[in-house]
């Protein structure tokens, strides 16, 4: 059973313009409105992938009621937790260029009893065939080390923990040692403290001290560069696949989902690392945070090429 958590969920309204005027008038050519938020995108990759999942998290106001409606429409079993407020809009400028700003609302103040409605709300979903994927922000009033905690709540039970956070939540929630993280190339040098470009010789060994912290599985996304993969005996890269990008956003979900989808069958190593280079190139084909279709999928997968690496 994979559980997605979605703290700070979102409507993503995406729009399309020749290029950014700042200070002037931009005529928006096409516009985009889809359910958002990380573990929101990642339930309807699953979904789109032939998989199930419970999505869970925070809602509030109209906007809430949007986005458990859409989870309806897909048949993406929900339990989320209403609080008090409006659940954010997230705007996102997609230049023809490639350029992409995002203009991101803080959200909704979730209040100390609605922290402690979902802890004990996830509590009853861990056991041992459970997967818990903390992604993305969280919403004011909920404190730094929120994914610590769950991920030490959880793991009493048995369950396991993907993890997809930056900064302060990535940093405090492998006191708890996650399971399975996903940093992109930009987060895993924030951690390290890299204010440049790191060589993926430099990623490599970032990732290797985080597998000496007991996380089973490390996938570092690096753009059109590919990603890397590391699990204890195994250990590999992927160069990206050439696709006709349409936007990057929510790739990287894609492959947490891929991630996901891929504990909950059991697959094997490669078949893992195959699926997640299929799926986040599929992503990024796609208009909006929609996910890509199985079909299309189903073709990436054959062009994908390992590489061990030493």
């Amino acid at each position: 059973m994979i559980v997605t958590v979605t703290m700070n969920p979102a409507i993503d309204k995406t729009v399309d313009i020749e290029s950014l005027e700042r200070g002037g008038l931009n005529r928006i050519s096409h516009v985009e409105l889809d359910a958002g938020g990380k573990g929101i995108n990642v339930s309807k990759t699953i979904s789109a992938l032939g998989g199930k999942s419970i999505a869970t998290g925070f809602i509030a106001g109209n906007s809430g009621k949007v986005i458990q409606g859409v989870m309806n429409d897909w048949g993406i079993e929900n339990d989320f937790i209403e609080v008090s407020g409006e659940t954010r809009t997230n705007t996102k400028v997609f230049e023809k260029s490639g350029e992409l700003t995002e203009l991101n609302e803080p959200g909704p103040v979730a209040a100390e009893e609605d922290v402690k409605a979902l802890l004990e709300k996830l509590e009853g979903y861990a056991n041992e065939e459970t997967l818990f994927v903390l992604a993305g922000s969280i919403p004011r009033g909920v404190e730094k080390d929120i994914y610590r905690q769950i991920i030490e709540l959880v793991h009493k039970k048995g369950a396991k923990v993907l993890l997809d956070a930056d900064g302060e939540l990535f940093t405090k929630a492998l006191e708890a040692g996650p399971d399975i993280i996903k940093p992109n190339r930009v987060e895993l040098e924030q951690y390290a403290g890299m204010d440049y470009v790191a060589s993926e010789q430099e990623l490599l060994q970032v990732a290797d001290k985080l597998m000496e912290k007991g996380i089973e599985t490390v996938a570092v996304s690096m753009g059109k560069s590919g990603s890397i993969f590391l699990k204890k005996n195994y250990k590999v890269r992927c160069p990206g696949l050439k696709v006709k990008a349409h936007s990057t956003v929510g790739a990287g979900d894609a492959m947490v989902a891929a991630l996901s989808y891929s504990w909950d069958q059991r697959m094997a190593d490669e078949d893992m690392v195959k699926m997640c280079m299929a799926v986040s190139a599929g992503a990024v084909t796609t208009i909006g945070t929609k996910p890509p279709s199985r079909e299309v999928v189903d073709t990436l997968i054959s062009q994908v090429v390992i590489e061990e690496i030493a």
